[in-house]
């Protein structure tokens, strides 16, 4: 038992040691490096070293981000290094769309660089979709979009435009959103020029030539290939409708103004009201000066009782006259 003394200082001891620290440095270092990533990028021909993975480590990037890509581009035959894909990825751009776009343009014959695919990958648009368009043209259809004739008839069309992703001006080229603003101004301009709704209905293809002349894809990351009037159809008639609402609109004006006019008739009756109303004041003012006067007459001598009875006859047959003219009753007198 003395042989299998485990003293610090014995030879035994220390080779335990050394095997348990070398299977903990092998356990960090095969978890640290993908042996098993290593080992398929090797046997596929894509060039990747031991320190390349370290370093994508080291930059916290996970190296199958990179490696499945390299493979990818490598069995495709498309020249591309590590650290291309690594700048990218750092960029935050989509390697394995950038890979696909790249591989898809080989096979399709189109000139596409990595660095122009990555910037159009930066750039927010799918360059692995662009690529796609770019070999199978994409329809576009247009909302309805309505134009108006000169004879005042309303009429609405719908486009589909063919178009082809033109792969040089996707970084900074308008968007689909453009094409189909410029064909709806395209749309209204012929219909607007069109003398008759019934030339619009009639011949739908002088819309598409009007179009395609106006270079509608200038500026846009598309090149139009083809532009079909979908669907022509009658709307309102716009003309009427402007004309009765003309006639509406005048017609309140007319109201207005006759609803002005005959506030001023009754103000002004109210004013002739008031000075009737101040006439009658006037008169049964003068009229209590008549006791006052046939008194001041009797005191001075001027008049005498006969004349004031004659004048008391008058009053009362012009009292009865005025009773029998607001009755409207017919009166005939005995000496008649």
């Amino acid at each position: 038992m003395d042989n299998f003394n485990f003293d610090n200082g014995s030879p035994i001891f220390m080779t335990v040691i050394i095997i348990l620290l070398l299977i903990f440095l092998i356990s960090v270092f095969l978890r640290f490096v993908p042996i098993g990533l290593w080992v398929t990028a090797y046997f596929s021909g894509a060039k990747v070293s031991i320190g390349d993975l370290i370093g994508m480590r080291l930059r916290r990037v996970k190296p199958a981000y990179i490696v499945n890509p390299l493979i990818k581009a490598t069995k495709a035959g498309v020249p591309i290094t590590t650290d291309q894909l690594e700048a990218h990825f750092l960029a935050g751009g989509d390697v394995n769309q950038v890979v696909d776009a790249l591989i898809a343009a080989q096979r399709a014959n189109i000139d596409l660089e990595f660095e122009q695919a990555a910037a159009i990958d930066l750039a927010g648009r799918n360059v692995f979709e662009a690529v796609q368009v770019s070999v199978n043209p994409k329809v576009i259809e247009t909302p309805v979009i309505a134009g108006v004739a000169m004879d005042g008839i309303e009429v609405k069309a719908k486009a589909k435009v063919t178009v082809r992703a033109n792969i040089e001006r996707l970084v900074g080229g308008a968007g689909e959103e453009t094409i189909i603003a410029r064909v709806g101004e395209g749309i209204v301009t012929t219909v607007g020029s069109a003398s008759t709704h019934s030339i619009v209905l009639e011949n739908p293809d002088s819309i598409s030539q009007t179009i395609l002349r106006k270079g509608l894809d200038s500026g846009t990351a598309f090149e139009i290939l083809s532009i079909d009037i979908a669907d022509v159809d009658v709307g309102r008639n716009i003309g009427a409708k402007l004309q009765t609402d003309q006639a509406e609109a005048d017609k309140k004006i007319a109201q207005a103004k006759a609803e002005e006019r005959r506030a001023v008739a009754v103000a002004q009756e109210q004013e002739n009201i008031a000075e009737v109303q101040k006439m009658r004041a006037k008169v049964v003012e003068a009229e209590s000066q008549v006791p006052l006067a046939v008194a001041e007459a009797f005191r001075n001598g001027r008049i005498g009782i006969k004349d004031y009875y004659d004048l008391e006859n008058i009053q009362s047959d012009t009292q009865m006259r005025e009773s029998i003219a607001k009755s409207g009753t017919p009166h005939t007198t005995e000496n008649e």
